[in-house]
């Protein structure tokens, strides 16, 4: 049996924790393999509104296992939050949501080396969402972090302390000055650690690989986007992780034969949160009408989102760098009502005219080349069948077709788990 996988395409926030909970049925196991609450996974549905930062977006179903895996960092504050929120809906997740051990764990000192570097940085900000993340993967390549599995041992007490004591040792260094209560921050921590403690820690990677021989069904979940994958994304503008799948397969612990089919989600048009080079952002009425409607702001950090046009030149390379077998198109509704609709199909770079993503995107490096379209006014919402669409969004949908040489599986109509249209 082979593993899915299910990756954004873009910058983050494409959608992926609805398509994963709309997907779920078809699964036994469902496996974030990569990132840290930073980041937001909204899932819609039976009147509420669900935002998850590290659990697998398949929680919801009663019949699917959850599986943290080991690429994951983990906030055990956030982690406790996210818990207690799942409670509060009566979700039975004991017995059914498990962390591997070898999953690296986000300490108080993280965080506030995580604030002053970004703030010692000043206007060359990278946009950081200040959990923690950067620091702590630089503690797991540097070989001194803390994983789950140090949570068994007597001594792990001893370990985070002496990590602490060179997080602050650190902190000097960036001459800033941010203001904390350690004491306040670590009652917190080991308030987290108690409830991550309650959980069931596995091996992960026999677990998958057992799972796998047994004959289970298992979707990899990625978390942030292609375009923000540490080596091939828009650097330094990056998260610290591999968000493309290759990220699965060192997140997971399965092998590269072992990969089925790779789901990629991506918007209509394009959004981006933080810093760094953005070709398609528009500044006009047509970006804040995206933004308005789309409601654009990121489920993490509550921060707007910069709105553009469609890049496809970013989305071919992101479908080439993973691999892509389908594609799964988010937001269709937010673009009707536009009268014409732009998507970049080539770049002026260097004064040469590109269809490629070149080492820098940077704007006074690129200029985006457009091909128009004609807009829809027809509000999609409430479609169920593919046939309801307007022959516009059609014709927009068979365009990205031929250009990415993928075809496009899902049309998502409104945030409701509901409105999703298969193709």
């Amino acid at each position: 049996m082979a593993v899915d996988l299910l990756l954004g395409l873009q910058w983050g926030d494409e959608g992926k924790g609805k398509i994963v909970d709309v997907l779920t049925k078809n699964y036994d196991i469902i496996a974030r393999f990569q990132g840290g609450p930073n980041a937001g996974h909204t899932l819609i549905f039976d009147g509420y509104k669900h935002v998850l930062h590290t659990i697998p977006s398949g929680i919801f179903h009663k019949t699917a296992l959850n599986v943290v895996g080991n690429g994951v960092v983990i906030d055990p504050v956030i982690f406790k939050k996210e818990l207690e929120n799942l409670d509060k809906h009566a979700i039975d997740y004991t017995s059914k949501l498990l962390i591997s051990r070898k999953a690296h764990l986000i300490l108080p000192t993280h965080r506030l080396l995580d604030a002053a570097s970004e703030t010692s940085k000043g206007k060359a900000k990278i946009g950081s969402t200040l959990k923690g993340i950067g620091p702590t993967y630089m503690d797991k390549t540097g070989r001194n972090g803390m994983r789950v599995g140090d949570l068994e041992l007597d001594n792990w007490k001893e370990k985070y302390d002496s990590l602490t004591e060179k997080h602050l040792k650190m902190l000097n260094f960036f001459e800033v000055d941010i203001q904390f209560d350690l004491k306040e921050l670590e009652a917190e921590f080991i308030k987290g650690i108690d409830k991550l403690k309650t959980l069931q820690f596995i091996d992960s990677e026999e677990f998958l690989n057992s799972a796998i021989k047994e004959g289970k069904t298992i979707l990899a979940e990625g978390a942030q986007g292609s375009l923000l994958d540490i080596d091939f994304g828009t650097y330094p503008f990056v998260t610290s992780s591999n968000t493309t799948a290759a990220g699965a397969c060192t997140g997971l612990g399965i092998a590269p034969n072992r990969i089925g089919e790779v789901f990629g989600i991506f918007k209509a048009y394009t959004t981006r949160v933080g810093s760094g080079p953005f070709p398609t952002e528009l500044f006009d009425k047509n970006g804040e009408t995206m933004a308005s409607v789309g409601h654009e702001f990121g489920a993490t950090t509550g921060r707007p989102r910069r709105c553009g046009w469609l890049d496809l030149v970013a989305l071919k390379y992101a479908v080439q760098v993973n691999g892509v077998t389908q594609l799964m198109m988010m937001k269709g509704d937010v673009l009707s009502g536009f009268e014409t609709l732009k998507v970049c199909t080539a770049y002026h770079y260097k004064g040469k005219e590109i269809k490629h993503l070149p080492y820098n995107i940077e704007p006074e490096n690129v200029t985006p080349v457009y091909t128009e379209f004609k807009g829809w006014e027809a509000d999609l919402t409430s479609m169920t069948d593919k046939q309801e669409l307007p022959q516009n969004l059609k014709d927009y949908i068979t365009f990205i077709e031929q250009e990415t040489e993928v075809p496009i599986k899902i049309v998502s109509v409104g945030p409701d788990r509901k409105q999703t249209i298969m193709q």
